[in-house]
């Protein structure tokens, strides 16, 4: 599977999606134009790298400062595909949701993501 880098731009994240570590990252800002077209590659080749798998670990490195609510639908689907993925290979999925201490919307969604999708080990980490 090939790697995907996007860098970021005024509305888009920066995507480090380096499938060859199973080390996912995505940082900044995510409010596209249009969200589904933008994020529907990245979401079909997460799902396609998923499925080739063997209970590797994965590790999800989300440090994004804000995002609008289409991304934060496509964020949900991506953390399905990877909470389906961690119930069937349990403790193999961590999501290191990076946040501003003063940011409170930001740690609300990642405890809701915490809640929602119980098979991902969940890592708080407050931005310096």
């Amino acid at each position: 599977m090939t790697d995907i880098y996007i860098p970021a731009t005024s509305d888009t994240p920066e995507i480090d999606f380096k499938f060859s570590s199973n080390t996912l990252s995505m940082s900044g800002e995510a409010y596209p134009e249009n969200g589904v077209e933008f994020f529907r590659p990245i979401l079909k080749q997460l799902q396609s790298h998923l499925k080739s798998l063997n209970g590797a670990p994965v590790e999800f490195n989300f440090q994004l400062t804000y995002f609008n609510s289409v991304s934060t639908k496509i964020f949900y689907s991506m953390f399905e595909l990877l909470n389906e993925y961690a119930k069937s290979h349990p403790n193999t999925v961590l999501l290191n949701w990076h946040h501003d201490e003063e940011d409170d919307t930001i740690l609300e969604l990642g405890q809701d993501i915490q809640e929602d999708f119980t098979w991902i080990d969940f890592n708080a980490i407050v931005l310096a």
